[in-house]
């Protein structure tokens, strides 16, 4: 049932008050009459200049395996810039040009792209539709990154106050089997507190190194650090990668080793300097990228909302500031086709329309998964008939969460 039929059904019997509540402005008068069908729909289409392209895609491939990029989740608010790279269902997309912008039928400034896809097709679609199939089904692609005080500790580095306490190490396995044989980037991370040398001398005899000999393809020297906490980091960021196999040892018993992991080696390296810089925490290994993927962290909320009327809305980053600095008491709603069954209600019982009664209301910063948070007490809700705007009158500040004002205990933001 549309607004229309609403007003025109003859069993509601509403006063001049009330009545305001459905007088829109004529723009929402046509949206109710229907949208205006889109005039051009964007296809994909080979791209002719693909040529010039596709070193571009092979090069940000190797540095996401490299670690010079990571991936990041996006939400459908985040910045997107000519000459940057990201993701959509698997797909590595370059984001080659941005058009002139324009209103859309949202209001909303948008504006044609040209996208190359690195399966060698082309696409004109809209940078809103880019940003929501990239926070739906995909990934930001970040710009390269310098891995800065991040290297191991070599003997040059260390000091007399200093104190190795073990060695991590990479192996990869001689073995002739093959479904161990065949597969690519395998290789075992392990952790020991003598040499590595002296750790893999039996190999060949034990099911941990799937008895067969291994070679060294990297070690690190662990300083001033508890060597375990290290290893164990470096098994839980790679556990989507952990190599399934059993082996049989010298008396025939079943084995599963543990240790074996399938992942470029250059990511391997990127997570030991992750783990030294304290980084590591951030991020998790995606396998099907083969690369590092940034984690966003989101402060939940811990308040009880139990028997409470929330009210969620988005806000623009200077609106909410200043709700919280106290300055901005009153937050304002326009009612329109499109919102009034979230701001108001026909009660069955008399046919009429009413405000929705809340309790406390939910503010967010834009779109984003790690959007800046606020609940915030109602203490009354009027309805401005000139305007048609519901204003919600704001009390108390329940709950502030993911401030990105916050500092560290060292002042890094």
């Amino acid at each position: 049932m549309d607004i229309d039929d609403i007003l025109n059904d003859p069993l509601l019997e509403i006063d001049e008050t009330q009545a305001a509540l459905f007088d829109f402005p004529d723009d929402m008068q046509k949206v109710m009459k229907g949208k205006k069908k889109a005039d051009y729909v964007a296809h994909k289409k080979h791209c002719e200049n693909f040529e010039d392209y596709e070193p571009l895609f092979a090069q940000v491939r190797q540095e996401l395996k490299e670690g010079k990029r990571l991936l990041l989740k996006s939400g459908k608010a985040a910045n997107f810039s000519e000459g940057n790279f990201y993701v959509v269902d698997g797909v590595v997309v370059y984001l080659e040009s941005i058009g002139k912008y324009s209103k859309g039928s949202n209001g909303m400034q948008n504006a044609r792209t040209r996208c190359i896809y690195e399966n060698g097709t082309e696409q004109d679609e809209y940078l809103s539709t880019l940003r929501k199939n990239v926070s739906l089904n995909g990934y930001i692609i970040t710009n390269t990154v310098e891995e800065q005080n991040a290297s191991l500790a070599k003997n040059a580095d260390l000091t007399k106050d200093d104190q190795v306490t073990g060695f991590i190490y990479v192996l990869r396995s001689l073995s002739q089997v093959a479904a161990i044989a065949s597969q690519k980037d395998l290789f075992k991370i392990g952790f020991t507190t003598n040499t590595v040398e002296e750790r893999i001398a039996n190999a060949a005899q034990d099911p941990t190194y799937l008895m067969a000999e291994v070679e060294v393809v990297a070690s690190y020297k662990v300083v001033n650090m508890n060597s375990q906490m290290f290893e164990g980091l470096v098994h839980q960021v790679l556990e989507a990668a952990r190599f399934h196999v059993k082996v049989k040892d010298l008396k025939g018993q079943l084995h599963e080793p543990k240790e074996w992991y399938v992942a470029p080696l250059a990511v391997v390296d990127a997570i030991m300097k992750k783990i030294v810089d304290r980084s590591i925490v951030n991020y998790r290994y995606n396998a099907e990228m083969q690369c590092l993927e940034r984690v966003v962290r989101v402060e939940r909320s811990r308040y009880d909302l139990t028997g409470l009327r929330v009210l969620t809305l988005p806000i623009e980053r200077r609106y909410f500031d200043e709700i919280m600095s106290g300055e901005k008491t009153v937050e304002y709603r326009q009612l329109k086709q499109t919102t009034i069954s979230r701001y108001t209600y026909l009660d069955p019982t008399d046919g009429k329309r009413y405000l929705r009664p809340y309790d406390v209301l939910r503010l967010g910063v834009g779109y984003a998964t790690d959007r800046e948070t606020a609940l915030i007490q109602i203490t009354d809700i009027v309805f401005d008939e000139e305007n048609k705007v519901v204003e919600y009158h704001l009390g108390r500040i329940l709950e502030h969460l993911n401030d990105k004002r916050k500092v560290s205990d060292d002042g890094a933001l």
